[in-house]
């Protein structure tokens, strides 16, 4: 299946983006990114246009590296001079290792093997893996107008564009996992939850 026309341009997922989060649009970046220290080394996995880092994580000087499966966001980031690789996910291909391991509501598109995924990322991270996703969809919307086109906008290409997580489903992933989970809370407007699972070092 084609992706989405929101993950073709920058532009057209960061307009998606604003309409989905509004007034907390920038909070919930700035949530992740607060749990990042200064200098720290970052693998951002599912990155498309690398707003974390470009916006909320370029200043605390941090050693970054993004992965995505979209050839023009890669494109455009090596041109800005940032550090990105095109990546499939669905691969078993080891992740680089990096101290954090961070994915942004993206973890869906894996269901319905998403704890794979974040073992590996658990694998991968010296330090902690920061989970932020989406637990409240309009995919899930009584209006089947409403829910279908929220499918299609959302689909990165794949067969997974109907498959969503609610808090109670995220939750069990996330008491699942080994390392130990050392903070898990409400992104501000409430539309995505963000997990801290810190590695026993």
């Amino acid at each position: 299946m084609a992706a989405s026309q929101i993950y073709r341009t920058s532009t057209g997922y960061e307009l998606i983006m604003l309409a989905l989060y509004r007034r907390h649009y920038a909070a919930r970046y700035q949530a992740v990114a607060s749990l990042i220290p200064g200098g720290a080394e970052v693998l951002e996995l599912c990155c498309g246009p690398g707003i974390l880092y470009k916006r909320y994580l370029r200043h605390k000087r941090v050693r970054y590296r993004g992965l995505d499966i979209n050839e023009k966001f890669i494109r455009d980031l090596a041109r800005a001079g940032i550090a990105a690789e095109k990546w499939d996910l669905r691969s078993d291909r080891p992740l680089p290792p990096a101290e954090y391991a961070v994915m942004q509501a993206s973890l869906y598109h894996f269901l319905p093997n998403a704890g794979g995924v974040l073992a590996r990322m658990l694998n991968a991270a010296r330090k902690a893996v920061i989970i932020a996703e989406p637990i409240r969809n309009l995919t899930s919307s009584r209006w089947p107008i409403v829910a279908y086109l929220s499918r299609k906008l959302t689909d990165p290409g794949g067969d997974t564009a109907g498959a969503r997580f609610n808090e109670n489903t995220l939750d069990e992933l996330a008491e699942q996992q080994t390392a130990v989970l050392r903070r898990a809370f409400l992104a501000p407007g409430g539309r995505e939850k963000i997990y801290l699972f810190e590695k026993d070092c």
